[in-house]
């Protein structure tokens, strides 16, 4: 069983930076996409970024030109750099694998933006 470990997460003043980290266990096999979703209270888990086996992205709107995902595959980690923050991209992001035959999930790393 893989499991993904997100770092990074804290908090940061409106304008900062951060960049998450999520480690995969081990190379999944079939692997299709990695991605970060995030989970704000009350809201439902939207995606924020992602990337495919082929190094497609893709970007939510509200994060376009800000957040930049990456991965390394010799380390079996994933990144995702975000700068300029802004208070409403606080929440809890969640690193995603998607195999051919699963879906994985980490337990999610909270990224706190202050004003």
């Amino acid at each position: 069983q893989v499991q993904l470990v997100e770092s990074g997460g804290g908090l940061v003043q409106a304008g900062g930076s951060l960049r998450l980290s999520c480690a995969a266990s081990k190379s999944i096999s079939g692997i299709k996409s990695m991605g970060w979703y995030r989970q704000a209270p009350g809201k439902q888990r939207e995606l924020v970024a992602r990337i495919s086996s082929g190094d497609s992205t893709t970007y939510a709107d509200s994060v376009k030109g800000r957040f930049t995902i990456s991965g390394d595959n010799a380390e079996n980690t994933l990144y995702l750099q975000m700068n300029s923050l802004k208070p409403e991209d606080t929440a809890v992001y969640y690193c995603n694998a998607v195999s051919r035959w699963y879906n994985y999930w980490g337990q999610g790393t909270q990224v706190t933006v202050s004003t």
